[in-house]
């Protein structure tokens, strides 16, 4: 336990120091918040949708915790390379210990990157249908947060150039984001995109955003955690499993 909450608080300095990683990771939630905010604002209010602000900005927070948790993996690579993550394994804890750490860890960046977009959001004009249930919102995102961690450190694990890595996320990342209903509502959707969306962990963390915040629920708020929680252990598992057999 010890072992976990060093690695968890290790992971935290890291990015708390990096003032150039803290303001650079906010400006594409920034650019899609109020350039699709306002573009098709009028559009999608004249079609019936409403406040597309208020339908976009769980969508940008669960977007800004996907890249933040998934990139997490890619200091496993860069500690790697540079002989840190070595005196890491050697230490007398589990490789398990480790994984559960850096993914706590990374989850937890990734839930403060989400709460500045959501700040961010008010900024704009998002207001949220009740403040009392904020603390569910953050239980979201650190649940959001530690799938992508760990998903990201999995793969890392298996990994060995940065430039590999980059390429892979890329690959994931847009396919995950694009069809989770983060920029558009997922009913009526064509049949392969529809069942892309049902097995996309992101569309269960956006849309518990929405029921939470706005009220609007796609498949179910006890499904949403239920997915995500089933979804985040699995993986993790599978994570634990490749950072055990990393050769260093």
């Amino acid at each position: 336990m010890n072992a976990i909450y060093i690695l968890w608080l290790r992971q935290l300095k890291r990015y708390l120091r990096s003032r150039a990683r803290v303001i650079g990771s906010l400006g594409q939630p920034l650019l899609f918040m109020v350039a699709l905010g306002f573009g098709f604002g009028p559009i999608y209010r004249r079609a019936g949708g409403g406040d597309y602000i208020e339908f976009l900005a769980p969508g940008i927070i669960g977007m800004a915790i996907l890249f933040t948790g998934m990139f997490a993996g890619i200091e496993v690579i860069w500690d790697r390379q540079f002989g840190f993550l070595k005196e890491t394994l050697v230490a007398p804890v589990s490789r398990a210990s480790i994984m559960i750490g850096r993914t706590l860890g990374g989850a937890t960046v990734a839930a403060i990157h989400g709460t500045i977009v959501f700040v961010m959001a008010l900024a704009v004009g998002f207001r949220p249908t009740t403040w009392s249930a904020l603390p569910v919102v953050l239980g979201v995102m650190l649940l959001v947060g530690f799938f992508f961690t760990a998903l990201g450190t999995a793969i890392a694990s298996v990994l060995e150039d940065m430039q590999g890595f980059q390429i892979i996320m890329n690959f994931l990342i847009m396919p995950i984001f694009f069809l989770s209903g983060a920029l558009f509502p997922l009913a009526g959707l064509p049949k392969a995109f529809a069942a892309v969306a049902i097995v996309n962990p992101l569309a269960y963390g956006v849309d518990a955003l929405r029921a939470v915040l706005i009220g609007d629920v796609n498949f179910g708020i006890w499904l949403d955690f239920g997915v995500l929680a089933g979804a985040a252990a699995v993986i993790l598992a599978i994570g634990a499993y490749l950072f055990s057999k990393i050769q260093v």
